[in-house]
């Protein structure tokens, strides 16, 4: 069934429609400068569609608030921590609720980590809950930036990846993404190149009518028109608007945003007071204290005293136990087993991790050296696999260990949790603790895992009559005891009704 949306009316007067549908499965690519127009033709598109498909907007601005009054969103603060965001974001999937994250308040970095927590919450919900969803990102340069700028390189590059999924991923899960910035130039190109629909404003810089231009089909010549743009008038292109360069007017929208564009207002009235004495005058402001002055520099002879009065002894500070190879190991071991025996270890980033090991290292009176982080990530991933072999089986382990080197640094883990129920003969791990060991609460994302290192032949996977799942080390001759790929998890209850259920209760 084609459904049709009315973003506006064509220089001749025709509707300008928008086929829904096909949006869903191409996504589209918004671009013009400041006042141009983008915010109120994306409230256009999500007020058209909101009777038939569900959304999701993330609104650096919180200009998209408003909505929820007519059309029912759900308000998501932004000031939440990133493991409650992604929770919603799978509950928002999962009962099939429009929201609004609303990042209004957060520096630049914090909006940039709530946005992929959110998104990767839509992107990582299980197969069950993939229901076409639109999904529009307003002021997309701030999340998926062309070179990194004030914040931090693990900030850009979180962010960078959830744009990257939504755009050149999300269609087979139902997520299309809707795309608006102020310059092209600003904006990853890997992000912006997987839109196949556009609508481009007014906008000035020869780069950016370029860029335009080249998108649409357009020569040089025919680019300078962007700067002849009016408010609210963009050209239009895409499998879902037109397959020709069209000019559209945007139609008009029914829920306002909180903020406006500047207006002229009149100065007051001339005062009475001469503006002059009323700016200058002092005297009805409390008295401030005069600032400080620099202190005298001292003479010669009042250095020299000072240099030679007697110090104070310092207070002697307990010399940390003096310990054996084999038992600061020990030590450092069972340190690594509380720091990944923490509820959300797997989630959390390596630098996290890192200063809870500084920590726990000083509080045990471990002294230097400690490892540093290159070393505490080779720990690190033996400790999620379940840590030190027993002594027989050590070299073994050892091999396991170094031939895990062979694969990405996020796979390691995956590896050698699968080499370590081999070595031992336990039970294959479920899809739930392979996630888990990956930094994932998908299963999905763990199948793909194991399928991806069968691919590339390091490790072999087969069902036996039950169903169960058992995983072979090929070069090393290890293989995993039959174990149950969905473990022991309680089945997912029921799906409520979209007007039931709390989307920010605890789990």
């Amino acid at each position: 069934m084609k459904t049709d949306i009315e973003m506006g009316s064509t220089p001749g007067g025709a509707p300008a429609a928008l086929d829904l549908e096909e949006l869903l499965a191409t996504r589209l690519l918004v671009q013009g400068n400041s006042g141009s127009g983008k915010s109120h033709l994306l409230r256009r598109l999500l007020e058209q569609s909101a009777p038939w498909v569900q959304q999701a907007i993330i609104d650096p601005e919180g200009d998209f608030v408003t909505l929820a009054d007519k059309f029912g969103h759900v308000i998501v603060q932004g000031e939440r921590s990133e493991n409650e965001l992604h929770r919603i974001a799978e509950r928002v999937r999962k009962h099939r609720v429009s929201v609004v994250l609303d990042l209004e308040g957060l520096d630049a970095e914090e909006q940039m980590r709530s946005a992929a927590a959110f998104l990767g919450g839509l992107f990582e919900v299980e197969r069950d809950y993939w229901y076409p969803m639109l999904v529009v990102v307003d002021e997309a340069q701030l999340f998926a930036p062309m070179a990194a700028g004030e914040v931090s390189d693990e900030s850009r590059k979180v962010s960078l990846g959830a744009m990257t999924n939504l755009m050149c991923r999300g269609r087979k899960r139902g997520l299309a993404g809707v795309i608006a910035t102020q310059r092209l130039a600003k904006l990853a190109k890997n992000v912006a190149a997987e839109a196949s629909n556009f609508f481009m404003g007014r906008t000035f810089l020869d780069i950016d009518m370029a860029r335009a231009a080249d998108l649409l089909g357009m020569d040089r010549k025919q680019s300078e028109m962007f700067r002849d743009l009016e408010r609210g008038h963009f050209v239009a292109l895409g499998p879902a608007l037109s397959k020709r360069p069209l000019p559209v007017r945007i139609g008009g929208v029914v829920t306002e945003t909180r903020g406006s564009s500047p207006k002229l207002m009149p100065l007051p009235e001339p005062l009475t007071q001469d503006a002059r004495d009323m700016i200058l005058s002092v005297d009805a402001e409390p008295a401030r204290m005069p600032r400080p002055r620099a202190p005298a520099p001292l003479s010669m002879a009042e250095l020299l005293q000072q240099v030679s009065e007697p110090r104070p002894e310092p207070v002697a500070v307990e010399a940390a136990p003096e310990m054996t190879p084999e038992e600061r190991e020990r030590s450092l071991e069972e340190i690594m087993r509380q720091v990944v025996s923490q509820p959300e270890a797997a989630f959390q980033s390596i630098a996290v991790l890192y200063q809870d090991f500084q920590v726990r290292c000083r509080m045990r009176r471990l002294g230097p050296p400690l490892p540093d982080l290159p070393a505490f990530r080779r720990r690190l991933v033996a400790a999620r696999a379940g840590g030190a072999a027993p002594p027989e089986r050590a070299e073994d382990w050892e091999r396991a260990l170094d031939y895990s080197a062979r694969l990405p640094e996020d796979l390691q883990s995956v590896f050698l949790l699968l080499a370590r129920a081999a070595l031992d003969g336990a039970p294959c791990p479920s899809d739930d603790e392979v996630a888990r060991t990956f930094g994932s609460r998908s299963p999905g994302r763990a199948r793909r895992l194991l399928a991806y290192m069968e691919e590339r032949n390091f490790i072999v996977c087969r069902t036996d009559f039950a169903a169960n799942r058992i995983v072979a080390v090929p070069d090393f001759g290890w293989e995993t005891a039959p174990g149950d790929p969905k473990g022991t998890e309680k089945p997912s209850p029921a799906v409520p009704d979209a007007g039931t259920g709390d989307l920010f209760a605890a789990e």
